[in-house]
């Protein structure tokens, strides 16, 4: 009989990205996510605004769909006070941030009536498909480019392809809330969400056990065989 305790068979859990290829980033904290279960079992959002990129997971972390996105103008992690109750015509333009943090995020619809993934109310921000009614900002044109660079354009909102909220955001989050995680861009993702390396984490959870086992003597490991 073994009486010495299985040493290493922690598994961590993943995010499944399938064939996208997200930066390191946006890969911790979706690993952080589900490994801690930091999304409640509900789909959650990685919003990526160093590479400009949204993925979209279900409940399980496995992924939905992935898209480029348009995001704020200005460079920055936090929204002005009192963002949220200004017009539009008044927010200068580096005010126009897109926050980072962690948000809980559900459908709804704006004053048109047109459906949008609501993200953060108090600061007016939420997921929709990219607005073209000023054809001199070229949003369409933007999302489709290669490079992030020109993807810095809107007052804070996330705009993605329309094609995309209607195939994979709608759809994710129809009948129920779910996570919005953006990414900070000036500071780390530990200081914004707290989030951990699941490799690290998986490697001290091995560590300790090694160092936890009991030492079983030679004379009680011959008892047993």
């Amino acid at each position: 009989m073994d009486t010495q305790p299985k040493v290493g068979t922690y598994e961590p859990k993943r995010a499944n990205f399938a064939q996208a290829q997200p930066s390191r980033e946006a890969r911790h904290v979706a690993d952080w996510a589900v490994d801690s279960g930091d999304n409640g079992a509900m789909p959650f959002v990685i919003v990526d605004k160093a590479d400009a990129r949204v993925f979209v997971f279900d409940a399980g972390g496995q992924l939905r769909g992935a898209s480029s996105a348009l995001l704020g103008l200005a460079r920055g992690d936090d929204s002005v006070p009192g963002i949220g109750q200004r017009k539009l015509s008044s927010i200068l333009p580096e005010e126009r941030t897109t926050p980072a943090g962690r948000f809980v995020a559900a459908l709804d619809h704006n004053l048109q009536g047109k459906e949008m993934l609501w993200v953060d109310y108090e600061t007016a921000i939420s997921l929709h498909p990219v607005v073209t009614s000023n054809a001199r900002e070229r949003r369409a044109e933007r999302l489709v480019t290669p490079s992030p660079l020109d993807n810095r354009i809107s007052y804070g909102c996330i705009n993605v392809p329309a094609d995309f909220y209607a195939s994979v955001v709608s759809p994710a989050f129809t009948g129920t809330d779910g996570i919005v995680y953006v990414l900070p861009e000036t500071r780390s993702a530990h200081a914004v969400f707290g989030a951990y390396d699941v490799e690290e984490r998986a490697r001290l959870n091995m560590a300790s056990q090694a160092v936890s086992a009991p030492v079983v003597s030679r004379s009680a490991a011959n008892l047993t065989r």
